[in-house]
């Protein structure tokens, strides 16, 4: 089994220049072609130029696109994989579950407490090394934003397009969250597993405190970071991506959210984890990171193909015989070809 792959993919964009040479090309000949009926007879000037040639100019140019589109391919160096092998790794499976509720649209945290916590993960993710991760939305249900993986791009891929509108059920079920993670974690070795909730702690759906016990209780550890201030803020509401106005209540009163911190370490202390507030100047996940440094890690092994073989010799090869062969064909018409029409027309 072998693999085929580009090492510099990049250069297969100038591929877009042969269409574009190809046009130019017809379009000159089609120029010269009606500059050289303006000056006489078609018939007349054939027998004027008898040994200018019609298609070599088009077999010229189809050689030369030819030749470069194989030097392209070269530039982008093709490779064959001939060897897999098992790279052993440690690491420590991490899943983050954020808060989507209407809450975190909140500017007490800015430029809001959704914002700077994508930020946070984001930042988190850039000092991962060998773990895996995977990402939880929740607001009043949860979902599985991205499974366990080591494709940390993939991860600020999936980040970037969390918004407050992915779950449209409101509330913060933070038990939920918890439950799902459990449920999405890969193996049945718990001890290697952290689960890190990133909330304003307003939970009003389920036991969050039960659904920490039994995670524990199964190996994982759990930490918690509160986005908010203990004062609170209004919750926007945009337009448009306008701010028109706050949210309020069924009495007409702007709806003031605040960080349940008591909430959020008695999560932590019974997920054995620690509890981390968020503010301006600190977002918290250094020290969550730190907790997850001082783990036992797991040896996680992938198979990948090593020993890539360069093959861009053979397309750069070709494609210079082939700019050389353009060069030595000439635009004049062949001599055999000359005398054969002489022979079929007599003349």
């Amino acid at each position: 089994m072998s693999v085929f792959r580009f090492a510099h993919p990049e250069y297969l964009y100038a591929g877009f220049f042969i269409p574009v040479i190809m046009m130019l090309f017809f379009v000159m000949r089609y120029r010269k072609k009606k500059a050289w009926k303006k000056l006489g007879e078609e018939n007349l000037l054939n027998q004027l130029a008898p040994t200018v040639s019609k298609s070599k100019p088009i077999l010229k140019m189809l050689l030369y696109c030819f030749a470069f589109a194989l030097i392209v391919v070269g530039l982008a160096n093709p490779q064959i994989g001939t060897k897999l092998e098992e790279v052993k790794r440690e690491g420590v499976d991490v899943i983050i579950c954020l808060d989507v509720s209407n809450s975190m649209r909140a500017e007490d945290i800015r430029p809001s407490r959704l914002e700077r916590s994508k930020q946070a993960i984001s930042r988190f993710i850039d000092k991962l090394e060998n773990d895996r991760i995977g990402i939880i939305v929740f607001a009043g249900h949860a979902y599985v934003q991205l499974p366990i993986t080591t494709d940390f791009s993939a991860a600020k891929l999936f980040l970037s397009t969390i918004t407050t509108d992915l779950v449209p059920t409101q509330g913060t079920a933070i038990g939920a969250a918890i439950d799902l993670s459990m449920e999405s974690f890969v193996g049945q070795d718990n001890k290697h597993k952290t689960l890190v909730i990133i909330t304003d702690g307003e939970n009003h759906e389920d036991d969050a405190l039960e659904s920490a016990k039994k995670a524990n209780a199964e190996g994982v550890i759990i930490h918690t970071v509160g986005m908010g201030s203990p004062d609170g803020a209004p919750i926007p509401v945009f337009q448009n991506g306008v701010k028109t106005d706050y949210l309020k209540d069924n009495e007409g009163h702007t709806v003031i959210t605040k960080l349940d911190q008591a909430s959020l370490e008695k999560i932590a202390a019974e997920g054995k984890g620690i509890f981390v507030r968020a503010s301006n100047s600190d977002d918290g996940l250094e020290s969550v990171i730190k907790e997850i440094g001082k783990m036992n890690k797991k040896t996680l092994g992938s198979k990948q193909f090593a020993d890539y073989e360069d093959r861009f010799q053979y397309f750069l090869g070709a494609g210079l015989l082939i700019l050389l062969l353009e060069f030595i064909i000439s635009n004049r018409k062949s001599i055999w070809v000359g005398r054969l029409n002489k022979v079929i027309t007599g003349k």
